[in-house]
């Protein structure tokens, strides 16, 4: 029988690509997106409304869901946004609505999922963090906690729901080539600020990260190859060589010199 995949973000960036791939190797995909009606005709699987910053909207997406679907055998946890600004500056009411999308959307979707899979037997979660996730970025610190309070509340789950035959990791991407940069909250840069000139260097600095990125069919691949995967890890990178490095040097250097080559990086 078919494996039922659940792909949050499916509609645009990796979320689209790992969609993609999965149909084409076979899996019957449900996918996610916002605003999924009259955009999005040319997919060749589902794609059902969904506002992870909701919680009506996930019920009602789960409600939906259940007149589908007999099985869910793969979450994907991918939607996800961006943030950026100063801590000293960034706007509260936006880091909220951040989190709302990037940390308690997901684990809303893995609450609902669970019962699901434990009828079932068996299930793979799989939260697509991020590098960051594990080092707090300059200018992207509300962006680094978010995905670093995904990783780490993975880690309990894991524990928690392998009795029941699931199994969680967290897959961290480095840069790739999406349309991230395009639903990412900018702080505004204030006139004055402190910050106003790094700021700027730092977001265009960010911007040509991701234009320059890898391809995303590396993250679909990854993914096909942990659902295939009997046992996994707690964790996983994928991207480019000096970004994975990074989580190396983080673990084995002591934190004043990590954090001397981080702030070198961003010209701090």
């Amino acid at each position: 029988m078919k494996q039922t995949v659940l792909v949050t973000g499916a509609s645009s960036g990796l979320g689209k690509s790992i969609s993609f791939h999965l149909h084409s190797l076979g899996y019957t995909v449900i996918g996610t997106s916002r605003s999924p009606h009259n955009k999005y005709t040319d997919l060749p699987f589902p794609l059902l409304a969904l506002d992870l910053s909701s919680q009506a909207s996930i019920d009602l997406f789960f409600a939906e869901l259940a007149t589908k679907i007999t099985r869910l055998d793969v979450l994907v946890n991918n939607a996800g946004v961006g943030i950026t600004g100063a801590v000293e500056e960034v706007n509260l009411t936006a880091l909220r609505a951040h989190f709302d999308t990037n940390f308690f959307g997901p684990l809303a979707m893995v609450q609902q999922a669970l019962p699901l899979m434990r009828a079932a037997g068996k299930g793979k979660i799989i939260n697509i963090t991020s590098i960051g996730a594990s080092m707090g970025l300059p200018f992207r610190g509300g962006y680094s906690a978010s995905k670093g309070a995904l990783q780490l509340i993975s880690e309990a789950l894991r524990m928690e729901v392998a009795q029941f035959g699931i199994e969680v990791c967290t897959l961290a991407p480095g840069d790739y080539a999406t349309d991230i940069a395009s639903r990412r909250y900018y702080e505004p840069n204030k006139k004055g600020s402190p910050y106003e000139a790094i700021y700027q260097e730092s977001l265009s600095t960010m911007d040509e990260h991701v234009d320059a990125g890898n391809d995303p069919i590396e993250i679909a691949k990854a993914v096909a190859g942990y659902i295939q995967q009997n046992k996994l890890r707690p964790h996983y990178a994928v991207g480019p060589f000096m970004q994975r490095l990074s989580l190396t040097l983080k673990k084995i250097l002591p934190q004043k010199i990590f954090e001397r080559l981080l702030k070198n990086h961003y010209n701090l």
